[in-house]
């Protein structure tokens, strides 16, 4: 059985929104080898549909001389949960039809490696509250960023997770491993 493994860049006041407007100035090569390591593990990825469509805009025109991640990001399979798109155009992108849950328990019952999400929040709660996540991790920033969409809203449900790991990198950031209790 595959896992699903939920990566997210998150603030310390727990934005996930636009981390490439407040985390880049912390890259660090091992920021580089704990986003590379889940990218090695996994031959799948789970988006949501604003993720999704982001992603689809930005990365095709992407080379490995522009940024380590594109080939992967180009090449790997991607599925989109999305109640409103009606195609999912971009390289090796198939769009899950059909009831949801039952579509992605499939994918996790298949073989082969991890399946990744990358951002998409909405569709990690989403996963969470259908008990799909097997691993959450986080790459907690030392920064507060004020505003912007937050992992957990104010008003929602609560999710039981166990710490699993953790890792404090030398420029402050914190990689977070939490599996379901």
């Amino acid at each position: 059985m595959r896992k699903i493994v939920a990566n997210l860049f998150i603030s310390l006041d727990g934005v996930v929104e636009a981390p490439d407007k407040w985390s880049l100035r912390y890259w660090s090569d091992e920021i580089g080898e704990a986003v590379g390591s889940g990218m090695a593990a996994a031959d799948a990825m789970l988006l949501g549909r604003v993720t999704y469509e982001g992603f689809a805009e930005a990365w095709p025109g992407r080379t490995v001389e522009d940024d380590e991640g594109a080939e992967f990001m180009n090449n790997v399979r991607k599925y989109v949960v999305s109640s409103t798109l009606s195609e999912a155009g971009w390289n090796n992108s198939t769009l899950l039809t059909g009831d949801p849950a039952e579509a992605v328990r499939a994918l996790k019952a298949g073989s082969g490696g991890d399946i990744m999400t990358s951002g998409s929040p909405t569709t990690v709660r989403w996963l969470l509250s259908e008990g799909l996540v097997d691993e959450l991790q986080l790459l907690l920033y030392p920064v507060v960023v004020g505003r912007g969409k937050r992992l957990f809203p104010e008003e929602g449900p609560s999710f039981p997770l166990e710490l699993e790991k953790s890792a404090t990198f030398g420029n402050g950031v914190v990689r977070l491993t939490y599996v379901p209790a």
